[in-house]
């Protein structure tokens, strides 16, 4: 089998492809990854050399290129992570996640059909997306995936008609497709502009924990690796045409989130209880705010048989043993254009 990963060099997609590649090394996985910030490939130096892993540099809103590429290539299966994915950066610039998210992922059903020509057998296209489609929730309830979809940022729009293309190449031409909706990630190789790594970093160096808000935000957060291993599952076992959700079954609010990362810290750095949660700073919320995320995911574990494997406060600890680890990584990957987006986008120095 030939599957190709989209934006296999970012944090997300580079666990998905070290899985994969692990996993069934009978496969040919090819990473195709634009490179753009948030995408490196030192992420993958552990896996890059295997016989069954290619990397292709290029960008899914090029229609064309594209089209080579499978014909070329003829992947029997898609899993498409490419996105561009952060909140704040849509509001700044929403014309851009318009541009990748939707026209993008449009570009690549129309190669994978156009490859396949209604040949489907043994052919699937994979579709993830995020909770953020169904909007914000209340003190109760949790997404479900008959939950009507209510996006409240650029970001979670542009997504939400991402997810509406797929399900209508499936209705309207059969294309094989299954889309996974997901909470909140965290683990190794996550670009700081994301919480839990800005955090780590900022804690290190002594600078602001920037907050938004009174930190009342609540998420539902998804170790990356049971991320990964979900979509093993899926691609595999789910049925087309349908949705999954996958949550974590970790509900956090940001700043009890940032109390226990403190207190990890602390413990890790050798400093005195209660010295990294000084450095919080409270700042205006952003526009759009979601109160709260969760996911039920039930539907995944009853049909599939997928449960999370490890408890927030595990994963926390083990993220933040990693990024400890790896500070070299952390500084190659904050560059000074980073260093520009965060002062504009908290007031940073």
């Amino acid at each position: 089998m030939h599957i190709l990963i989209t934006g296999g060099a970012g944090f997300i997609g580079s666990h998905v492809v070290r899985h994969f590649l692990k996993s069934y090394p009978a496969y040919t996985i090819t990473n195709l990854d634009a490179l753009t910030y948030a995408g490196n490939l030192a992420n993958l130096m552990d896996v890059d050399a295997l016989p069954n892993y290619r990397f292709v540099k290029g960008d899914i809103n090029d229609g064309d290129f594209l089209q080579r590429l499978f014909r070329e290539s003829r992947f029997d299966g898609v899993i498409h992570l490419a996105a561009e994915s952060h909140v704040d950066r849509s509001i700044s610039n929403p014309t851009e996640f318009v541009v990748t998210n939707v026209l993008g992922t449009v570009n690549l059903l129309n190669a994978a059909r156009a490859c396949w020509q209604s040949d489907f057998e043994g052919k699937r296209f994979y579709h993830i997306s995020t909770d953020e489609v169904y909007g914000s929730l209340g003190r109760e309830g949790l997404f479900t995936e008959q939950t009507a979809y209510d996006p409240h940022s650029p970001y979670s729009a542009s997504k939400a008609s991402s997810d509406h293309f797929v399900r209508a190449y499936h209705d309207t031409y059969n294309l094989p497709v299954v889309i996974s909706n997901c909470s909140n990630n965290y683990g190794s190789f996550q670009f700081p502009e994301k919480l839990i790594p800005l955090f780590i970093n900022n804690i290190v160096h002594n600078k602001p924990l920037p907050v938004y808000g009174k930190g009342e935000n609540i998420r539902d957060w998804l170790w990356v690796v049971d991320h990964a291993q979900a979509i093993d599952v899926i691609y595999h076992q789910g049925s087309n045409g349908e949705t999954y959700n996958i949550g974590g079954h970790n509900e956090w609010s940001n700043i009890d989130l940032i109390r226990l990362l403190c207190r990890i810290m602390d413990t890790k750095l050798g400093r005195a209880a209660g010295e990294s949660e000084k450095l919080v700073t409270y700042v205006t919320d952003r526009a759009g705010h979601d109160l709260r995320y969760a996911i039920d995911s039930s539907k995944l574990q009853r049909e599939l048989g997928w449960v999370p494997s490890i408890s927030f406060e595990k994963g926390l600890e083990l993220t933040v043993d990693w990024y400890l680890t790896n500070a070299e990584w952390l500084q190659n990957v904050t560059s000074g254009e980073y260093q520009h987006y965060y002062k504009e986008m908290y007031g940073a120095r």
